[in-house]
């Protein structure tokens, strides 16, 4: 019996500049294509969660939740000039409600306190929310 395969890292119309799936027609591809799952990892963001979630239990998809996120290695409320920091990609996966609640602070922090050219986080910030969470490098 073949494994079974789950895409992890999708981005969908709703990572500006980078992503071009239409939830609907990804979640009736992934149907079509016999996978049981997909997660949906927009970059730096959760704004298709809600509309993903709903439609993937409609097409009989499981959703996994989750983003592509950002860290650095400063402060995130440091501001130093270009170039003098750098910006890491990561893979946030939620495994339950409480991973799914630390997505949504670690998101919300990386936008209101972290944003300099994109929303990122630092480390401490990632160890304070990580329970429930599965992360990966991208």
């Amino acid at each position: 019996m073949p494994k079974k395969f789950v895409h992890l890292h999708v981005h969908s119309e709703y990572s500006l500049l980078d992503g071009l799936s239409n939830l609907s027609k990804l979640l009736t591809h992934v149907k079509e294509s016999g996978m049981e799952s997909l997660a949906l990892t927009d970059h730096g963001v959760m704004y298709g969660i809600i509309d993903f979630y709903k439609k993937a239990l409609k097409q009989g998809v499981k959703p996994i939740i989750g983003m592509e996120g950002y860290t650095t290695n400063v402060e995130m409320h440091q501001r130093p000039e270009r170039g003098k920091f750098q910006n890491f990609h990561i893979l946030l996966l939620a495994k339950d409600k409480e991973g799914y609640q630390n997505l949504m602070n670690i998101t919300s922090l990386a936008h209101l306190e972290g944003y300099y050219y994109r929303p990122r986080v630092d480390r401490e910030t990632l160890a304070k929310y990580s329970k429930g969470i599965i992360c990966t490098s991208a």
